[in-house]
C-alpha cells in the first residue's frame, strides 16, 4: 500500500462523520459531490482519498453508505476498542476524561495519573487519580495501547521516555513542546496556541 498523508487520513475521519450522519437520516447512498460539499473540499479529492485503498461505489450511482462507513472504520482502526492512559490530572486531562466521544469512537480511559498529592486518590468518572510514581507498577497489571500527556512542558520529556520504555508506541501531546521519540513510536502534538493563531491570521486578512 502507498503511503498515505496524514491529511488524507484526517479527510477519512471528517468523511465517516458525515456518512454516519446521513445513515442516521436514513439515506442509502452518497454521492463523492455530497462527502466534498460537507467537508469543504472536492469531488475529486475525494475520490482520490478513497482510491488509496481500493475501489468504491459506482459511477453515477455513488457511494452506500453503510458499506462505506464500514469499511472506513476498518481503515481507520475503529473496529476493535483501544485502552488509554491520561497522564496529567489538570483541567484539561479532567475535560478529556468527561469526554463522551472517545468511549464512542473505541478509545477507553482506563487509567490517570498525577504527580500533584492534592489529586491522588481522587475519583474522576469512576476511575481513582494514581499516583505517577507507580507508573511502571501499574501499567504492569493493565498495559495501554495509548497515553494522552497533558503534563507541564518541563516534565514532558521525562515522561515519554518512561512510557516509551513501557512499550506504548502511541502518545497525543498537549504539552507545548517538540517531543523525541524512537522511529517506532507516534507522536500527535496539540497545540491550542497554534490553532488559535491560524484563527487570528483568517480575521487579521480579511
Amino acid at each position: 500500500m502507498r503511503k498515505v498523508a496524514e491529511s488524507t487520513v484526517r479527510r477519512l475521519s471528517l468523511y465517516l462523520r458525515f456518512l454516519e450522519e446521513f445513515e442516521g437520516q436514513g439515506v442509502g447512498t452518497v454521492s463523492s459531490g455530497a462527502l466534498a460539499s460537507r467537508g469543504g473540499t472536492t469531488s475529486a479529492q475525494v475520490r482520490k482519498d478513497l482510491s488509496f485503498f481500493g475501489s468504491f461505489g459506482k459511477r453515477g450511482l455513488g457511494y452506500p453508505v453503510p458499506e462505506l462507513a464500514d469499511r472506513l472504520r476498518e481503515i481507520l482502526g475503529l473496529k476493535r476498542r483501544y485502552r488509554v492512559g491520561m497522564i496529567g490530572a489538570g483541567k484539561i486531562g479532567s475535560a478529556l476524561v468527561q469526554y463522551r466521544g472517545f468511549k464512542q469512537r473505541g478509545f477507553d480511559i482506563v487509567a490517570i495519573f498525577d504527580s500533584d498529592p492534592a489529586k491522588i486518590g481522587r475519583q474522576w468518572n469512576g476511575l481513582t487519580v494514581l499516583d505517577i510514581a507507580s507508573l511502571e507498577k501499574e501499567l504492569a497489571h493493565r498495559p495501554l495501547d495509548m497515553a494522552v500527556l497533558v503534563v507541564p512542558a518541563e516534565v514532558a520529556q521525562a515522561v515519554t521516555d518512561r512510557l516509551v520504555a513501557l512499550r506504548i508506541k502511541a502518545i497525543l501531546n498537549f504539552a507545548p513542546v517538540q517531543l523525541s521519540v524512537p522511529d517506532d513510536v507516534v507522536v500527535k502534538t496539540v497545540n491550542l496556541a497554534l490553532e488559535l493563531e491560524t484563527l487570528s491570521y483568517a480575521l487579521a486578512s480579511r
